[in-house]
């Protein structure tokens, strides 16, 4: 014993140490409950069975009632125009917000950390801030819009079918936005500036160096970014709690959130977990995809 701690003391096998350590925190934490996910979507587990070890099993049934189930298509739908419209969003408005902070101006650095306030803030209470913006009645963004002459009546954003997934999807924008700039900021930092000034001396103008110099450079950010932004977008829960909770009547539901309500409302856990597992699929596909580009990037 006092060999092996002697040996650590000496840095030999502390590494060895660091990754059994990693593996099995990996293992206990996220590898146990996604098995468990798996197992429990092919069962039938409702609130009497969930404690016993055993369940009955349902085969592909599970599978099968989730792609019949009549609200199927319009959480698919909401799903696809949430995660595709904040992605896209926050991939602009960052990158806007990264070019213009990279360029050398006083308090730059300061206003970029302000920005990050917004991302450093726990997501229900981004949500609650959100639900008090949008309200309909005392809400500062109808406020704003009225005042514009933009609106000549208030829009209950929450409450209405039509806009109810929008009024989340603008929280998670603003929500995601200055993660996107930090990291493309980032990126922006890693090119060499003889590249601009040499493309400056060749006549290029500013979208040319743009699209001839930083598109091609950030190619990896870029991708990095994108698939993020995916990943934990479908991950967003507490914004739909706290603005909406999934209604009216199913209009701001998302895959996230009818899996919370399957598993914690109706209590049939089986059903929810085939949305989690068929999201965890979507996150494994969009990672792949990430993986073998940057691999096919790097072989060029």
């Amino acid at each position: 014993m006092q060999r092996v701690l002697q040996s650590m003391r000496d840095g030999v096998g502390f590494d060895a140490l660091l990754v059994i350590l990693t593996l099995s925190y990996l293992l206990i934490f996220a590898g146990l409950p996604l098995i468990y996910n798996v197992i429990i979507s092919f069962q039938n587990v409702d609130v009497f069975s969930l404690g016993t070890l055993l369940h009955p099993s349902a085969g592909i049934e599970n599978y099968e009632d989730i792609f019949d189930d009549r609200q199927a298509g319009m959480v698919l739908w909401n799903t696809v125009i949430f995660t595709l419209g904040s992605v896209a969003l926050q991939f602009t408005l960052g990158f806007a917000l990264a070019l213009f902070f990279h360029q050398n101006f006083m308090g730059a650095t300061w206003i970029r950390g302000l920005f990050l306030a917004a991302w450093v803030m726990p997501g229900l209470v981004v949500g609650v801030l959100w639900n008090w913006l949008l309200s309909g009645d005392f809400g500062v963004v109808n406020y704003a819009l009225e005042n514009l002459g933009l609106i000549d009546a208030p829009i209950f954003w929450r409450s209405d079918p039509d806009t109810s997934l929008y009024a989340v999807l603008i929280a998670n924008v603003w929500y995601g936005t200055p993660f996107n700039m930090i990291l493309l900021a980032v990126g922006l930092s890693q090119i060499p500036e003889d590249l601009y000034e040499a493309a400056e001396l060749d006549g290029a103008n500013a979208f040319q160096r743009f699209w001839t110099i930083t598109l091609p450079m950030m190619r990896a950010t870029i991708g990095a970014v994108i698939a993020l932004g995916i990943i934990f977008t479908l991950q967003q829960f507490d914004l739909f709690a706290a603005i909406t909770q999934g209604g009216p009547a199913g209009s701001s539901t998302v895959a996230q959130y009818w899996s919370w309500q399957l598993s914690f409302r109706e209590f049939d856990f089986g059903r929810g977990a085939v949305i989690s597992v068929l999201m965890i699929l979507v996150v494994l596909v969009v990672s792949l995809i990430y993986v073998r580009s940057t691999k096919a990037e790097t072989q060029l």
